[in-house]
């Protein structure tokens, strides 16, 4: 039986070159046991016809699946339908339940599901105004290089650090490029035992309040703070404290008289973008080794200074062991690789490694392999340059928009970053704003999320610099300022 080059279609959901999405039509029809061995497929002409593309990309498709067993070639007759091809299991499919008679709201108590957090569009980039945080700019990105590091991290002398497990441990060469390089551009000296990879810097937060809170513990975040941190603190089951942040973070002062762990974000505050000056970093770890409480530092955007040389980390400081360190290459190589790292005391380490290694645990090699080419290559130096230098020319021109419009910016970093913390009038509700002004193609972050939710004010809001193009960012505040100016007292 030959199969009609009818049964064949190029829609829309099919990915690729036109040989690629060929070889793709051909063997998903043979899995799916719609095409069975010994049939005859459509003749190279007859299909190339069929679909409107040249004979040979036909020809070099079929080829293609030959070398990967789901067709045979048969001299001149044709190409078959292999019988050594791979085949699903079939099976009758049960019908669907009309109604969940398992109620997995009550189950589960929504306790994952229930938490808030920052809502953005999934079609983000297709917004001409998205003043939103955290997305890499593709136009700044070295797709080229990274290419190159991935191939390379694919090829046969690196075959076992893509393919093997490697338990609870982590890609030598990446670990060393961490200790040698970027660590010491921090203050920070580490061993190879005192560093741990992470699937972003959340997992990291996440690793560290697993390990060093819990019922009975106590811990004190910023207020405001990064919302997820909260949202994390709460699964353990600690009590939390929020300590209200002033214009050079948190003050140690404030700290209540009894804490076990303190979250802070001291290099660039999230999300007012304030900076810990010296003497405060100091202080600081005073007052954890006078109440011998430990510090969590999310050196959130370190690389992104660019008005000022960067301050040492509070991990720098650090004589007995108190700084849980966390890093990550998210934000400064792209969201979507998803590596950040912890540096601690051996003991800490040993314990975290050990809660990863029973979640996920390492991230995966090929990741890494990369990762630790781009950098030690030099590509991610020159990455972070020139967007040092991109964000610093949007800064400027979002800083004179800001000021022309008279918008009120209520934090403001000294050394960079990607944002702009910012403050409404009295009743303006920002996300109501973020609302009316999603439909003029602006997007906003609104600021409550960040606050402690018993004491949370609504006129807050955040304004990110990372994707939108320079010459748009003047007519996106003009909008954001007219609709300020709309939703304000009559």
């Amino acid at each position: 039986m030959t199969i009609p080059p009818e049964a064949f279609f190029l829609h829309g959901n099919l990915r690729g070159t036109l040989q690629q999405r060929i070889r793709q039509l051909v063997a998903e029809g043979i899995v799916a046991g719609r095409f069975r061995a010994g049939e005859k497929m459509p003749s190279s002409r007859g299909l190339a016809a069929h679909l409107g593309v040249s004979r040979i990309t036909v020809t070099l498709a079929y080829t293609d699946l030959v070398a990967s067993d789901y067709l045979t070639s048969q001299g001149r007759s044709g190409y078959y339908v292999s019988e050594n091809a791979p085949l699903q299991p079939m099976f009758e499919t049960g019908p669907k339940p009309a109604v969940d008679h398992v109620d997995y709201a009550a189950l589960t108590g929504r306790r994952f599901s229930s938490t808030e957090h920052l809502q953005r569009p999934a079609d983000w980039a297709q917004f001409r105004y998205p003043f939103i945080y955290g997305q890499a700019d593709v136009t700044l990105f070295d797709h080229q290089n990274w290419r190159q590091c991935a191939l390379r991290a694919l090829g046969k002398r690196d075959f076992e650090a893509l393919t093997s497990d490697y338990y609870d441990r982590d890609d030598p060469l990446l670990i060393e490029y961490i200790l040698r390089n970027i660590l010491p551009r921090r203050g920070i000296e580490a061993g190879p035992g005192e560093v741990l990879l992470t699937m972003g810097a959340q997992n990291a937060l996440w690793l560290a309040a697993q390990v060093l809170t819990g019922p009975g513990k106590r811990a004190v975040v910023e207020n405001p703070s990064y919302p997820s941190v909260r949202a994390i603190l709460q699964q353990t089951g600690c009590s939390v404290d929020w300590v209200d942040v002033d214009a050079d973070g948190l003050p140690p002062e404030a700290l209540p008289a009894a804490v076990d762990v303190v979250f802070t974000t001291a290099s660039h505050h999230c999300p007012t973008n304030a900076t810990m000056p010296m003497p405060r970093r100091r202080a600081l770890i005073e007052a954890a080794s006078e109440k011998n409480f430990v510090i969590v530092e999310d050196d959130y955007e370190f690389e992104m200074s660019f008005l000022k040389a960067v301050s040492p980390a509070l991990k720098s400081f650090d004589s007995e062991g108190r700084v849980i360190y966390v890093g990550s290459f998210s934000k400064s190589i792209f969201p979507g690789v998803r590596l950040g790292y912890l540096v601690a005391p051996e003991g800490f380490i040993r314990e975290a490694r050990a809660l990863r290694a029973l979640s996920l645990r390492h991230p995966p090699g090929h990741i890494q392999r990369t990762a630790a080419y781009f950098l030690s290559l030099g590509h991610y130096d020159a990455l972070v340059n020139r967007m040092k230098q991109a964000f610093k020319r949007r800064r400027l021109a979002m800083g004179e928009a800001i000021e022309a419009v008279g918008l009120h910016v209520a934090g403001q970093s000294g050394v960079g970053g990607s944002s702009f913390w910012m403050r409404a009038p009295e009743g303006v509700d920002t996300e109501v704003l973020a609302r009316k002004l999603h439909c003029e193609g602006v997007l906003i972050e609104p600021g409550r999320v960040f606050f402690d939710p018993a004491r949370a004010p609504r006129n807050y809001y955040r304004l990110a610099y990372s994707t939108i193009a320079v010459g748009r960012i003047a007519e996106g505040i003009g909008l954001i300022g007219d609709a300020i100016a709309r939703a304000g007292p009559k």
